[in-house]
C-alpha cells in the first residue's frame, strides 16, 4: 500500500482533530452499512509472544522500505493486549475497528473506539489491546525511529486488564 492509500485510508475513517467535538455514527447507521464493518487491513503475521498476550496480528503497510517501516495495522483478537511499553520518540494509534483498551502507567484504563487517535507521548509507559468480547484494530504510527522504535517491559497482569471501569 503506498502512503497516497494509507492517506486516504485514513480520511475516510475521519479522525477528529485535536480540539474538535467527536461525532460518531449512530450505530443503527454502522449496522446498515456493510463498508464499515470489519477491518479495513487484512491480519497478517502473528505478533511475537513474547510482547502480547493473546492472539495479535501485524500487517506492515508499507513493505521492505527503509525510510517508511514505521506504519502497520495491528489487530487484536478479544482478550490479547500488548505488554506494557514505552516509544522514545512516541507513538500514534489510529483506531479502525472493535472495541479496546489503552492505559498509561498510574493513569485509568481508556476504552478505545472506531475513530479514536491516541498520541503515546515520548517515553510513556503504556499498553493497548482489545476488550475482552470484541477485538481491536488500529494502525501503529512510530515516529522518529531513528531515536528506536519500543522498548518493551513486564506483561499486563489480568488485575490491570479488568481494571476498566
Amino acid at each position: 500500500m503506498n502512503l497516497t492509500a494509507l492517506l486516504a485510508a485514513a480520511a475516510l475513517l475521519a479522525f477528529r482533530l485535536p480540539g474538535q467535538a467527536q461525532t460518531r455514527p449512530k450505530a443503527s447507521a454502522l449496522a446498515t452499512d456493510a463498508s464499515t464493518q470489519g477491518p479495513v487491513f487484512p491480519k497478517e503475521e502473528r505478533a511475537p509472544a513474547a510482547n502480547f498476550t493473546g492472539a495479535v496480528y501485524v500487517h506492515p503497510l508499507v513493505k521492505d522500505n527503509a525510510t517508511f517501516n514505521c506504519v502497520s495495522s495491528v489487530s487484536f483478537e478479544p482478550g490479547a493486549r500488548s505488554h506494557w511499553h514505552t516509544h522514545p520518540a512516541g507513538q500514534i494509534l489510529l483506531v479502525t475497528d472493535g472495541l479496546g483498551y489503552y492505559q498509561e502507567a498510574g493513569q485509568p484504563v481508556r476504552l478505545l473506539r472506531k475513530g479514536d487517535v491516541i498520541r503515546a507521548q515520548p517515553g510513556v509507559k503504556h499498553w493497548h489491546g482489545a476488550s475482552p468480547r470484541q477485538a481491536l484494530s488500529h494502525i501503529a504510527l512510530n515516529v522518529h525511529t531513528e531515536k528506536g522504535v519500543v522498548t518493551w517491559l513486564q506483561p499486563v497482569t489480568d488485575q490491570e486488564y479488568n481494571s476498566y471501569k
